[in-house]
């Protein structure tokens, strides 16, 4: 299928207009605690996105600090229930399956026509990446409307954060169709696990308007300088993390992918691009 004109305009327009001011901009409207700014931006975002406020624990735009403290809304405790079983791997995060399957050659699948290198993905490391070589991926992306916590698919302790400087590219259908290296190219922080199936990674990808990623752990990732910065762990005490809670949130953002070693793991069969998911569901068994 061909690349209409209107999609045409809109990736020119992806690479014109400046995307860290035009991000920090909106990370500042996003972040007031004005009441006249952040209600009605609250309110007119769940009209537009059609948001299931039923099953956040603060239903109200009067209820939220600012926009972002809506947006990264937590739900009520019976909300999103975690798939029983120790051979089973649960979404990180509401979204919809963008692509997933084996990492061939170094590469991941991006879209029709588009892939990217695992290495510059994990910040261009080959050592970093090379366990996960033969290995499978998948991309989770999430919409506006959705619960935008993270949360781990399967229990882990942290061995390494990579924050890696990028573009900030708008992240959807017709970005990942016609902007090469999308996810490799744009701002990211990269988490890597040690789990019983071996190395995990999780990398938490920015994009247009994405004000910030934060972790358990560290809190906000901006660096003072957009330079690559790599924090190994422990740092002092092991930082373990059980599967199913909350490992990160975007502050307006954006896509998960994860990686796991050859051999150790495989996805549902009824997974697929354009799969929706919920936070907690099972995507994939352990092999034993």
């Amino acid at each position: 299928m061909s690349t209409s004109l209107k999609d045409k305009l809109f990736i020119a327009s992806q690479y014109l207009v400046p995307q860290h001011l035009l991000s920090r901009g909106i990370g500042a409207v996003a972040a007031s605690e004005i009441d006249w700014i952040k209600n009605p931006l609250i309110r007119g975002f769940i009209k537009q996105f059609d948001v299931n406020m039923d099953e956040a624990q603060r239903q109200k735009p009067e209820d939220f600090r600012c926009f972002n403290d809506f947006f990264t809304r937590e739900l009520k405790d019976d909300a999103r229930p975690i798939a029983n079983g120790d051979n089973m791997i649960v979404s990180p995060a509401d979204g919809a399956v963008s692509q997933l399957g084996p990492i061939e050659n170094g590469r991941i699948f991006q879209a029709k026509g588009q892939d990217y290198s695992l290495i510059e993905l994990l910040g261009g490391d080959s050592e970093r990446a090379a366990p996960f070589m033969g290995g499978e991926f998948s991309t989770i992306y999430l919409s506006p409307k959705d619960y935008h916590r993270v949360h781990m698919p399967v229990t882990g302790t942290l061995r390494e954060m990579i924050y890696v400087p990028g573009d900030l590219f708008s992240v959807n259908q017709v970005t990942a169709e016609n902007v090469p290296r999308l996810f490799s190219r744009n701002e990211r922080v990269v988490a890597i696990f040690d789990t019983e199936l071996g190395q995990m990674a999780m990398v938490l990808v920015g994009a247009m308007i994405v004000a910030a990623v934060e972790t358990i752990w560290h809190g906000l990732v901006t660096p003072p300088k957009r330079e690559l910065r790599v924090t190994s762990y422990p740092s002092p005490e092991p930082i373990t993390i059980e599967k199913g809670e909350e490992m990160g949130r975007f502050l307006l953002g954006s896509t998960v992918v994860l990686c796991f070693e050859k051999g150790k793991m495989h996805w549902q069969e009824t997974l697929d691009a354009g799969s929706p998911l919920r936070m907690g569901e099972s995507i994939a068994m352990t092999l034993e």
